[in-house]
């Protein structure tokens, strides 16, 4: 698909300083997403301390994630508007704010509150950091660059779980929690200092457009089927590995299959190195065959909902080595998520990119919601309430939810991408079955006596 956004900084390569715009970012989203996922390593410790259920501790994670795919659509308006430097110091220091909070609460309602300004912290950052290197970099640098702010991000996983447990473990909840509050903080005082919206004489892409001109903007976006079949991407890849990390693989590794902590956190170390190792490789896939973004997509759905049959119809507790195939599959949906944010710069000019990423984003956040706050309902109603009455057969239950969610997204994905290619045939643009294109790519080799062609293979697009 050809790229309908006008590019702000030349083709050749990056300006002076962007390498340092994006080291600032990319630590800010490291220190997002070991906000995000601080609970995940402490679920157990949060039932104690609150004396709540499964239900309640995953309306946690529901409510933060319901703040974080609510503002979306606003963050993203708000960055056309006000730039995204602005929007990742605000979102930095409203976490810390969170955070600090949840280390001194004692009652259920501050934990609450606590968690609803971390997701609204958190809405406010990775649509920025995206923005800052879709400004700073030029077009065909993007996906990749665009996969490596989420593969730092993982680096915030590792924390939650290691560092963050032997504090919790150690010092106790509230030693742990503020220090996880200063390095938001120290996130927010970077950013002001060396984050800058746009190089140096580029021009300003922020806008002033009125309510109405915002609201025909995101309906613009919305018709195009090329933002739509980024929507439906960005929901069908996410969830499993959120839902798993954030909160309930955890839980399900110890208690349901019988491993001791440390070795569920190495499960979950894992399950983070394999995201952050293949993001920089869907980036490149993407980059060079962009028409084939969507076969991708599915192939990191169908590997989800392939792992998780296999260890829901295993008799009794999975075998490691199938649960170290879980949770290795389930570390490619977050970089396969990522690929929908790039259907949204594809399909929108600049002055709309931001509420196009925005709704993009909703869209992965939502489908979490719903699994996350399922499992644990799910739970509940099996009698699962507390840490100590947890079972496999209704962790089994609970997680076979996620296959009328891959579902939807895969009737979504499939409607979208035959729509977007009827788009692309009125424009010029013909996408060869995939028979054909591998039948043309190997002759093409064949052609050049097996030599990889330099730059992008059109031949597979």
């Amino acid at each position: 698909m050809s790229a309908t956004r006008r590019p702000t900084t030349a083709d050749a390569a990056a300006v002076p300083g962007a390498w340092l715009v994006f080291a600032v970012g990319a630590a800010a989203y490291v220190v997002t997403v070991a906000n995000r996922t601080s609970l995940a390593a402490a679920g157990l410790e949060a039932q104690e301390r609150y004396a709540i259920g499964a239900g309640a501790l995953s309306s946690f994670a529901v409510l933060q994630f319901l703040v974080y795919a609510a503002l979306q659509v606003p963050v993203g308006v708000l960055i056309d508007r006000w730039g995204p430097r602005r929007l990742v110091v605000l979102g930095a220091a409203t976490m810390g704010a969170g955070q600090l909070l949840l280390a001194l609460s004692t009652q259920t309602w501050q934990a609450v509150l606590a968690r609803v300004l971390v997701g609204a912290g958190d809405a406010a950052t990775f649509i920025s950091v995206v923005r800052l290197v879709t400004n700073w970099f030029p077009p065909r640098r993007v996906p990749v660059l665009t996969q490596l702010v989420g593969l730092f991000g993982q680096f915030g996983q590792v924390f939650s779980i290691v560092p963050l447990a032997a504090l919790l473990h150690g010092p106790g909840w509230t030693p742990a929690y503020t220090g996880l509050a200063a390095f938001s903080v120290l996130a927010a005082v970077l950013s002001v200092l060396l984050l800058r919206d746009v190089p140096p004489g580029a021009p300003d892409p922020r806008t002033r457009r009125g309510a109405r001109q915002v609201t025909g903007d995101l309906r613009a976006s919305l018709r195009h089927p090329g933002t739509r079949l980024g929507l439906w991407s960005h929901w069908a890849t996410p969830f499993a590995g959120n839902a798993f990390a954030v909160l309930w693989g955890y839980p399900f590794l110890v208690s349901g299959q019988g491993l001791t902590s440390g070795a569920a956190g190495a499960l979950l170390t894992v399950y983070t190195a394999v995201a952050a190792g293949t993001g920089p490789l869907m980036g490149a896939l993407v980059a060079r065959h962009p028409l084939r973004r969507s076969w991708i997509v599915l192939t990191v759905v169908a590997a989800q909902a392939l792992a998780w049959a296999l260890v829901l119809a295993w008799p009794g507790r999975a075998p490691l080595p199938l649960l170290v195939l879980l949770v290795v599959v389930l570390g490619t949906g977050v970089p396969g998520s990522l690929i929908g944010f790039d259907y949204a710069r594809t399909s929108n000019p600049a002055h709309r990119l931001g509420g196009a990423t925005g709704m993009t984003n909703v869209m992965g956040f939502a489908s979490t919601v719903v699994l996350v706050l399922a499992v644990g309902v799910v739970l509940d109603l099996q009698g699962a309430g507390s840490p100590g009455a947890y079972s496999l057969g209704a962790f089994k239950a609970a997680f076979a939810l996620q296959f009328p969610l891959w579902a939807i997204g895969v009737a979504g994905i499939v409607v979208n991408r035959r729509r977007t290619r009827e788009l692309l045939a009125r424009e010029g643009v013909v996408v060869p079955r995939m028979r054909e294109a591998v039948r043309r790519d190997a002759a093409a080799r064949r052609a050049r006596g097996g030599a990889a062609r330099p730059g992008r293979d059109d031949a597979l697009t």
